[in-house]
């Protein structure tokens, strides 16, 4: 693990007297520091000089602390920043954080949490690098993991990063097809438990009289036709993940049976008298509100405060904007080299209606239309046109006339140039109007629906002509 010794750390703050007491602290550790007094001379610093973390205060002149993370996140995802600020709220620290820093310090600053989270900082890169080096070493899977640039699946990906490797018990909530048991195989091969099994129950799907010799196991003669001793899901899982998919479809009988197996980790067969210890890791996914359910007497409050001890909730696709093409641009090119046949794209009419869509089944919704597209129209340009009518049915959406196309700035040429990065910031125009349309020109109930600070979003909408 890297000491931290010769670590560039750059500090980014219009006060002299924190610039001038954080050099000192640093430097007396063995950092070599830099500074900058505003946003622009700390990006460009950062272009020429390459930083293992970053000091950024909230309050700047001209590009305040926000903007920067955002444009440092942009081009350096892996780049640790410290938030500091001395007039900031608990909101301004969560925020943070949901954009990506690593971690929030208050002024006046403390030596000691000063030191402390540069050591924690530096060693969370210096872990990024060996994982980095160490996956460059192994054979790629393929897996359709958590994908997607949105803020939401960035905050989830940061959330399921930070909690993989620690044996924490995981709820994951959300909508069907939104890849919950996908967070759940993400956070297992992020795990120290990766090498064993992940062992997937669907308790939705089992019989209620089945259940119990599901994830227990039965011995031989346990009740009529048990001709066999049958190892249960716990007993599989050992060592490794037990994934309870659908456990709000749990009787709140074999609910009790669960919470007591999950505190003690050890239990016997139905029909044997044998105690079978084991050592698993708990995922568990629901698709419905389980308070709303232990208000109703269906599932077990003490359950459901043993299974959430780190909640994760799986955003619906029509929250995740842009996403929806980068998505569908991962699928369609899988089931293209799969199937071998030849690549499909969809023109700037299709993309609209797609965007405009509510994809009621979620990814899983999307990955089938991929599929089907891919089949049906290999190697042509998609129309609106050419789309299932259940997606032009319901889709709200209007295809730009030649008039309007100057109000989505660089769509076009973005579409046409396969320029990424322009295409990606003007359907992030369009996500912020559809938005905006949605709660009648209300920024605050529109920043508490998509989960950014008012002020961050006011200057947000300002930055692309939309009136806040």
């Amino acid at each position: 693990m890297n000491d931290g010794r010769n670590a560039k750390i750059l500090i980014i703050d219009d006060e002299t007297g924190v610039r001038f007491s954080l050099r000192g602290i640093l430097e007396d550790e063995g950092y070599r520091v830099f500074e900058a007094e505003n946003g622009e001379t700390g990006l460009q610093v950062l272009e020429k000089e390459e930083a293992d973390l970053v000091f950024l205060d909230i309050w700047l002149p001209g590009i305040d602390g926000p903007q920067v993370l955002e444009k440092i996140k942009a081009t350096r995802p892996s780049l640790p920043v410290l938030m500091i600020s001395g007039h900031a709220t608990i909101e301004h620290a969560v925020q943070a954080i949901k954009q990506g820093a690593h971690d929030f310090i208050e002024k006046p600053l403390s030596l000691e949490k000063v030191l402390i989270s540069v050591a924690r900082a530096l060693e969370f890169r210096e872990l990024q690098r060996e994982n980095l080096a160490l996956r460059s070493t192994l054979p790629e899977k393929r897996t359709e993991t958590l994908q997607g640039e949105s803020q939401a699946i960035m905050t989830l990906r940061r959330y399921a990063d930070m909690v993989a490797p620690l044996d924490t018990w995981v709820l994951i909530t959300g909508e069907n097809g939104t890849g919950k048991e996908v967070a759940a195989r993400y956070i297992q091969a992020a795990s120290n438990r990766d090498s064993m099994p992940m062992v997937a129950v669907n308790c939705a799907a089992i019989p209620e009289e089945l259940i119990e010799s599901e994830l227990f196991g039965h011995e031989k003669g346990a009740f009529t036709g048990a001709e066999n001793t049958k190892i249960g899901k716990f007993e599989l899982a050992h060592q490794g993940t037990l994934f309870l998919d659908e456990i709000g479809d749990m009787s709140v009988k074999t609910q009790a049976k669960i919470l007591r197996i999950l505190q003690e980790q050890k239990f016997e067969r139905v029909g044997g008298n044998r105690t079978i210890r084991v050592d698993v890791r708990v995922i568990a996914a629901t698709n419905k509100n389980l308070e709303e359910a232990i208000a109703k007497g269906d599932f077990r409050q003490d359950l459901y405060y043993r299974l959430r001890v780190f909640p994760l909730h799986m955003p619906p696709l029509r929250e995740r904007g842009g996403d929806i093409l980068l998505m569908l641009q991962y699928f369609t090119r899988r089931f293209q080299q799969e199937y071998r046949l030849k690549p499909m794209s969809f023109d700037q009419s299709a993309s609209f209606a797609l965007l405009h869509y509510s994809w009621p089944g979620n990814v899983r919704e999307l990955r089938n239309f991929a599929e089907r597209m891919i089949i049906m129209y290999e190697g042509q340009n998609i129309t609106a046109a050419m789309l299932p009518p259940e997606i032009l049915r319901t889709a709200e959406f209007s295809p730009p006339q030649p008039a309007e196309q100057a109000s989505y700035t660089g769509l076009p040429a973005a579409l046409r140039d396969n320029d990424f990065k322009a295409m990606r910031n003007a359907f992030e125009v369009l996500y912020l109007q559809s938005k905006y349309r949605e709660f009648g020109g209300n920024i605050s109930k529109m920043a508490e629906a998509i989960g950014l600070e008012r002020s961050y979003l006011h200057r947000k909408l300002k930055s692309v002509s939309i009136p806040a």
